[in-house]
């Protein structure tokens, strides 16, 4: 397990109780450089929306909850926020509760001179990803994307 992938499931592990809580649940979390800095972020749903003082609560248990633990050598910046309307589908649990809904595929290298799909995520499985664009299904091999998120429907 590598440093980042131990710092997101220790993470995870101590906001169980918390989110638990707080009736929020954990969409995802993730420990990433951004040119300097190191970041943990902290990602959280509920059915009604997240808002800024369920943010604020999480954010301020979760602190003393990693001041507690103290497995993270580096200085980083903590972030809790929602994972917003055009959230990454990074889990299998994030695209079996998007199965029907509109989702934007981009891919790492082009298929058939394109890089970009959207379509209504049809079905998954732990190699592909099936959308349903206007012409019929499309099959994708998920080690060729690059990000698969909810469409965006203004």
């Amino acid at each position: 397990m590598s440093k980042r992938e131990d710092y997101e499931t220790r993470t995870e592990a101590l906001l169980q109780p918390i989110a638990a809580a707080m009736g929020v649940e954990i969409y995802d979390v993730e420990y990433v450089k951004e040119g300097s800095d190191y970041y943990l972020r902290a990602y959280i749903d509920k059915t009604q929306g997240v808002s800024i003082v369920d943010c604020e609560n999480v954010s301020r248990a979760l602190s003393d909850a990693l001041d507690r633990e103290d497995f993270i050598p580096d200085a980083y910046i903590l972030e809790v926020s929602s994972p917003g309307l055009g959230r990454a589908l990074k889990k299998d649990r994030h695209l079996a509760y998007s199965i029907g809904q509109e989702v934007e595929i981009r891919l790492y290298k082009p298929l058939e001179g394109v890089k970009e799909f959207s379509g209504a995520l049809k079905s998954f499985d732990g190699d592909s990803i099936v959308i349903t664009e206007e012409t019929g299904d499309r099959v994708f091999a998920r080690n060729d994307i690059a990000v698969i998120r909810l469409a965006l429907d203004f």
